[in-house]
């Protein structure tokens, strides 16, 4: 026997019973939900009161659907408009349907042997509030989701732009940012079909925390370590390369540069910077890898105009040959334009070969950069050519005059 098929004069008797009863049940609900379960005990005491308000409305409105039951999608859920909005967002779903259920026992050990008409109501109205509850959580979460993506929009293009303000760290710490320390800049195109939760998976599972941005066809991800290094881990971090290499299926086709690694996010546009320089030069290295890392697009990149491109070179590979040896510079600089020969080298600068061999693994030593490779003998000169047009060194750079053919 359901609620819409009780006699009239039974059904006013169980209303009007309910409604006598009412207080005792929010009392009853309020008391089992303090004894089974924790969470609730140790909530403050206004959100214990916004949950007692709750129960309370729950209750009533079920005694309102008994009357009438066509009024079920609206009151099921304005049961939760009593609930102040912080409440929403600390009461978590799997909480809410405990509070349903507690609601539902209590009432439905109260009413046992007064009506079976009753009882079977009380079991519909619940799935009726707990539908309710989902539809609230899910608009909620939808809301929180749409604000999430715009505040890391927002948070990503501040990075790549390098305009970051005062506000810039309360933004991410709202986004639940994991990251500790170490942060790099990755730099792509957009795949046609875009899984953003599939990298955040790939992510957690490699030990970092991302943002995630998408301009247009370009897809920006600012990589962070999501835990800090412990002094008794054993276990080695993973370097940004491999975790990129990692990333990588989630990008579209096309080139994917890394930016270098910076000591902690308010640093990212630093990254950022050098990621975005890369990518838009990378075409011109025929044989770039995918990943490449940005710094190994320098040259490109100070063909293009890039400062912070020529500054590197300049910083990290003429300047360190140049204040530790002359010799190494002239020696390089001689080794280049020989077309790498050693013993061309070595006629030029009136020594042995073994000397010029000796010099080169010298520079090696000291920029780290190997001067018999091709691609790094292209980043090597491209450096003294930028750091001879900004200083006099060339002067003392020997010289070879050579005849023009007649």
């Amino acid at each position: 026997m359901t609620a819409g098929k009780t006699k009239p004069a039974e059904k006013a008797e169980t209303l009007a019973w309910l409604r006598r009863i009412s207080g005792d049940l929010a009392t009853a609900t309020i008391k089992r939900l303090d004894d089974s379960l924790p969470w609730y005990a140790e909530m403050p005491p206004a959100r214990r009161s916004a949950v007692g308000l709750v129960a309370q409305a729950g209750i009533t409105s079920f005694i309102q659907w008994y009357d009438d039951p066509t009024s079920t999608p609206w009151i099921a859920a304005d049961i939760f408009a009593v609930a102040p909005r912080e409440l929403l967002r600390s009461v978590s779903l799997q909480q809410t349907l405990q509070l349903i259920r507690a609601t539902v026992e209590v009432t439905e050990e109260r009413v046992t042997g007064r009506s079976d008409d009753v009882r079977d109501a009380i079991l519909l109205y619940s799935r009726e509030v707990a539908f309710a509850a989902a539809d609230v959580y899910a608009r909620a979460a939808e809301a929180r989701g749409l604000w999430d993506a715009r505040l890391e929009a927002l948070v990503v293009d501040s990075i790549l732009t390098g305009e970051a303000d005062e506000e810039l760290p309360s933004r991410i710490a709202a986004l639940g940012w994991h990251g500790h320390g170490e942060v790099a800049v990755l730099v792509g195109t957009t795949p046609p079909q875009l899984d953003v939760d599939q990298l955040r998976r790939t992510a957690r599972k490699l030990g970092v925390d991302v943002l995630i941005g998408v301009q247009g066809t370009r897809l920006v991800l600012v990589v962070g370590r999501a835990q800090p290094a412990r002094n008794d881990d054993t276990t080695p971090e993973l370097p940004f390369v491999e975790i990129t290499r990692r990333l990588e299926p989630g990008f579209g086709t096309g080139h994917l540069v890394l930016g270098p690694t910076v000591p902690a996010l308010v640093d990212a546009g630093q990254s950022a910077r050098a990621a975005l320089a890369g990518f838009a030069v990378a075409r011109a290295w025929r044989g770039a890898p995918r990943p490449v890392e940005a710094d190994d697009l320098l040259p490109e990149r100070a063909l293009a105009g890039d400062p912070l491109a020529k500054q590197t070179l300049v910083e990290r590979i003429y300047r360190p040959l140049h204040t530790h040896s002359t010799d190494l510079v002239s020696t390089l600089w001689s080794y280049l334009d020989n077309g790498r020969s050693l013993e061309a080298t070595a006629r030029e600068l009136f020594v042995h070969p073994n000397t010029v061999r000796y010099r080169l693994k010298r520079v090696s030593e000291v920029i780290g950069w190997d001067a018999t490779g091709p691609r790094e003998a292209l980043i090597l000169q491209t450096a003294l050519i930028l750091g001879a047009i900004g200083t006099d060194a060339t002067r003392r750079r020997p010289t070879t005059l050579r005849r023009t053919p007649q």
